[in-house]
């Protein structure tokens, strides 16, 4: 083992303390700065801050990363929460602050600067507490106009710390897409989710957006530490539906993501997907370990859409007995027969619905409520019921000829064709040259199916989308699903409303649209307008239309229904989706419209509120 020289340091003169007496005498050297004295600093200057309350969200990254805990977030009264904003705002203690900067390079949105002021005399301690604004702190004793302090350091390529680019997502290539219905996206490995995971800030901007206030930053940290068991924990506190979810879902909570404002947002739905996706499905029970004591009391949901599955996850891990009646074969409702193939894979979904079925939920399948089983022996059997529907009717357009039997519905197509692709069905009908009417995400799925089914049966695609939109950017589609429709060779025509669907000889020979120029009125409302002159025929032999769905509520008694409040058609409910009828609850697209996570969300609130409402009854 090599040695180590230790040099030895000098003695110290042992008269050493009386020398330093000699400057006890001597005058100090101080420069004194007049209070409107104004010296200018160095450009990169790490003087004051400034914050620009219109881009700031309040998202506490700075406060995290300060390293002397100078950075307080605090609440402001006049500010709002909402998509994308907290209301807070930095607090910065200048006894504390060691002006680094680093709250400027980590700065989500660019909104925390620092100037070149750097004196402030005040005899109050509390004076150098200070929230910025963009007014600065001197600006109060005129040394310049506010909104005017000279900006010294600044974040550059050098000092960035946040990384803006997201991992790219490995997808099959529309060549090779088109061709079949295997799934699209191929899901991130464990190297490439723990890279992409370790871009979050941990800020929860996400959370509040999330319709179900998952707890997106934890799962995420999960990831990265490698600790994917604690994800799972995570995920099932509040989504049971996380297979589907983390392919399907709206993911708002990404377009409210702090590190999208200056970048890319975390593929907070992808991580989500990875943690589903790579814990098996014999683990969770261990991994979860739920086992709550039974209560005693019964609910019956009538739908297993994704409103009725999530209730029933819950109010099952509460102790209830849980039981769920679904019209068709299978257990799912819009996931399982409205989705196509290739975006969500019937494994995927199966997954989700074994672990809820485990946990001692029974599934009552091919029972219709009204004609199989009437409704009234439900109330009979249960405590409470819970209704989730959903939105089974289609919309029509109602011009000329819709009333053609080549004229269809988008969702009994897309129900076709899954029934078709799991040998559920027999073969739909597959037109040559097909006119798909609507611009929302159900256009796009009845669109790229077809393409599909026309190259397995035709070798080439010939679909058309028209909506009333204006522009791809003003349909309510997805823009990801309108760029991977029209790589997959679907044609897009915004700004077109149907005149007629064309017939001859009792055949669909295709459609005739006006130009539409405007779709709301100035108060908002849906009121097309349309250039009656410009008009144009596009061919097909046959006809979907996509313009939107309703619900059905001919299950429920007349008696039920008139005590029941709707809204342009919706059920009406409180928070916890309790109905006018006590025992009676509601949820999903039937209250809020069609949005899966939503429909989680709506089972969570309504489990929480059959729960509350079974122990007052007691």
């Amino acid at each position: 083992m090599r040695e180590m020289a230790i040099q030895e340091l000098p003695k110290k003169d042992f008269f050493a303390p009386l020398k330093a007496w000699k400057f006890l005498a001597r005058k100090p050297v101080t420069i004194e700065v007049p209070n409107k004295t104004k010296r200018e600093a160095s450009e990169r200057y790490r003087g004051f801050h400034v914050n620009d309350w219109g881009k700031c969200i309040g998202c506490g990254t700075c406060s995290k990363i300060c390293p002397t805990d100078a950075i307080t977030m605090v609440e402001v009264p006049d500010l709002t929460q909402e998509d994308g904003k907290l209301p807070q705002r930095p607090v910065i203690d200048y006894g504390r602050c060691s002006f680094c900067a680093l709250c400027v390079d980590i700065c989500t949105t660019g909104s925390l600067q620092m100037t070149r002021e750097y004196i402030h005399i005040s005899e109050d301690p509390e004076d150098f507490v200070f929230m910025p604004t963009d007014k600065g702190l001197n600006a109060k004793r005129g040394l310049y106009e506010p909104g005017k302090a000279p900006l010294g350091w600044t974040r550059d390529k050098d000092s960035e710390l946040l990384d803006l680019e997201r991992v790219e997502m490995t997808k099959e290539p529309p060549e090779t897409r088109v061709r079949s219905f295997i799934e699209i996206v191929k899901g991130y490995s464990r190297e490439q989710a723990m890279q992409e995971a370790a871009r979050c800030v941990e800020c929860g901007v996400c959370t509040y957006t999330c319709p179900e206030h998952m707890d997106i930053p934890q799962y995420i940290k999960s990831i990265y530490e490698d600790d994917l068991e604690e994800g799972l924990r995570w995920l099932y506190r509040t989504n049971p539906l996380s297979m589907v979810c983390g392919r399907v879902c709206t993911h708002r909570c990404e377009t409210a993501c702090s590190i999208g404002v200056r970048g890319e947002p975390v593929a907070i739905q992808w991580l989500k997907r990875y943690i589903v996706d790579s814990v098996p499905l014999e683990e969770y029970s261990r991994i979860l370990d739920m086992k709550p004591e039974k209560k005693g009391k019964s609910i019956g949901i009538i739908g297993s859409g994704p409103a009725g599955l999530s209730a029933a996850y819950f109010l099952a891990t509460m102790g209830y007995d849980v039981t769920v009646y679904e019209a068709e074969s299978r257990p799912g409702g819009v996931m399982r027969y409205g989705i196509p193939k290739y975006r969500l894979p019937d494994e995927a979904l199966d997954k989700d619905i074994a672990f809820i079925e485990a946990l001692g939920v029974r599934f009552v399948l091919n029972t219709r409520v009204g004609q199989d089983i009437p409704f009234e022996e439900l109330r009979k059997k249960h405590d409470a019921i819970f209704l989730a529907t959903g939105f089974g009717l289609g919309r029509s357009t109602g011009v000329p000829g819709t009333d053609h039997p080549d004229v269809k519905q988008a969702l009994p197509m897309l129900k076709m064709i899954r029934n078709y692709l799991r040998g559920d069905g027999p073969k739909p009908p597959i037109p040559e040259k097909l006119v798909v009417i609507g611009g929302g995400n159900v256009a796009m799925d009845i669109s790229r199916s077809m393409a599909r089914l026309q190259v397995m049966e035709y070798g080439t695609v010939n679909v058309q989308v028209l909506s009333l939109e204006g522009c791809f950017e003003d349909m309510p589609a997805d823009m990801e699903e309108i760029d991977e429709a029209l790589e997959e060779g679907v044609v897009i025509k915004p700004g077109w409303g149907p005149v007629e669907v064309v017939i001859e000889n009792d055949r669909v020979k295709g459609v005739r649209f006006k130009k539409c120029v405007k779709v709301f009125d100035d108060e908002g409302r849906f009121n097309p307008k349309f250039d009656e002159s410009i008009q144009i025929f596009v061919e097909a032999d046959m006809v979907v239309e996509a313009i939107g769905q309703a619900p059905d509520y001919s299950y429920l008694p007349q008696e039920i229904k008139e005590k029941l409040e709707f809204v342009r058609g919706r059920i009406r409910t409180n928070e916890y989706g309790q109905t006018s009828i006590e025992w009676l609850f509601a949820g999903g697209d039937i209250v809020h419209g069609p949005d899966i996570i939503h429909g989680v969300a709506d089972g969570y609130a309504a489990a929480r509120g059959i729960d509350m409402y079974l122990r007052k009854a007691e």
